[in-house]
């Protein structure tokens, strides 16, 4: 536990504030596309939406609902895979998070890009299905991993809930869906946050 998430232990009001500040930063910022057919809010909640029909654990739709913040937090433009730019939001989202979330919950979220480049190396159909915009950035975030990389994914603490998000993220991209508003998840994060 860091000093951040101790301060707010400390002070249970400190969480309602993040909380307030992440939900702004989703609704205002979560406007963009990012190169898919829905905003970023929508891709995050029919993310999440889909972890709570599988019947996945509360830290595992919790890294759904926010396993794309990353975009949130930087500047780039919204076509930044066409412009050649690898935003690492995998990596910026997780390290923000990890200020106040559990491992369970931001680990697969760092993980989720390393399993794109995973399952493009030992699946030769799931190349040929990514989205224009996931293959343009396939090859900005290193294309597929070698045989050495493989084997280390493979045997990581937290593959199988980094190969559960990436499904959950491929499968978030309906335009027609109707996932449960933003709001429905503030106990759900206020509770892992409390009770780790």
């Amino acid at each position: 536990m860091n000093s951040t998430s101790e301060q707010m232990f400390a002070r249970p009001a400190l969480i309602d504030a993040w909380l307030d500040l992440l939900f702004l930063l989703m609704q205002t910022r979560g406007i963009a596309h990012y190169g898919e057919g829905v905003s970023q809010l929508d891709h995050m909640l029919q993310s999440a939406q889909l972890a709570k029909d599988r019947d996945y654990s509360e830290h595992l739709v919790a890294a759904a609902l926010l396993h794309d913040i990353g975009h949130l937090l930087g500047d780039e433009p919204e076509d930044a895979a066409t412009q050649g730019i690898d935003t690492k939001h995998e990596q910026r989202g997780s390290a923000w998070l990890a200020q106040v979330f559990p491992e369970s919950v931001y680990v697969p979220i760092a993980l989720h890009v390393a399993v794109k480049r995973y399952l493009c190396t030992v699946d030769s159909n799931y190349h040929a299905n990514l989205s224009h915009a996931s293959r343009l950035s396939l090859s900005l975030q290193g294309g597929p991993m070698n045989s050495e990389q493989v084997k280390a994914f493979e045997n990581s603490r937290w593959f199988k809930d980094a190969m559960a998000l990436r499904s959950l993220d491929d499968h978030a991209k309906q335009t027609n869906a109707r996932p449960s508003d933003l709001q429905s998840y503030r106990l759900l994060l206020k509770k892992i946050i409390l009770n780790q």
